[in-house]
């Protein structure tokens, strides 16, 4: 009886260190990896785009905000489900300065197509060697995670979302940038 109790008090003590450790740690660390700091530069990229433009960058959206999402597959049902309802909210985001860009490891035909297929208006990006996904911490076995990232007019990252519920995520994404804009 005595051995259970101290093991089992050598497990809760185990626990809470590992609990303590992990909320005094720095660095934010999500499943596709080390996330970059909030209130801080946004990992700058340029990455190659369906919209026939040839290559986007973060630098070229300075002066508007971006919601900037990180998606698996084009065609794949939760994110046409969560391409969908970026598209619904589109002009409530054009409203509020706010540019959608949506990142994944396919390429521009399949971007092209999802596209063409859903009506999407704003542009997908084609990470394909996931490197930017990675700079993200959005990245994992091939893939590029469901996480978002809002970033300001002056390219500083404000806020991320790791944990996305595609059916409500853009009203979520829209709530944040109210609070956002107005402080």
């Amino acid at each position: 009886m005595t051995i259970g109790k101290n093991f089992l008090n050598l497990v809760m003590i185990a626990c809470l260190t590992v609990i303590i450790w992990i909320n005094l740690s720095h660095d934010a660390m999500a499943l596709g990896g080390k996330q970059p700091p909030i209130n801080e530069l946004a990992p700058q990229f340029i990455l190659p785009t369906n919209t026939g433009d040839g290559d986007i960058s973060l630098e070229d959206y300075r002066g508007k905000w971006i919601v900037l999402y990180f998606y698996p597959k084009d065609f794949t049902p939760g994110c046409t489900l969560e391409a969908k309802r970026f598209q619904q909210d589109l002009a409530q985001y054009e409203a509020k300065n706010t540019q959608i860009i949506g990142i994944s490891a396919d390429d521009l035909d399949s971007h092209q197509d999802f596209c063409d297929s859903q009506g999407l208006k704003f542009p997908l990006l084609a990470d394909v060697d996931g490197n930017v996904s990675k700079a993200y911490g959005s990245w994992l076995t091939g893939l590029s995670l469901r996480h978002t990232y809002i970033i300001d007019p002056d390219g500083i990252l404000r806020s991320s979302f790791l944990g996305v519920r595609p059916a409500i995520h853009s009203q979520e994404v829209l709530a944040k940038l109210d609070e956002l804009q107005e402080s």
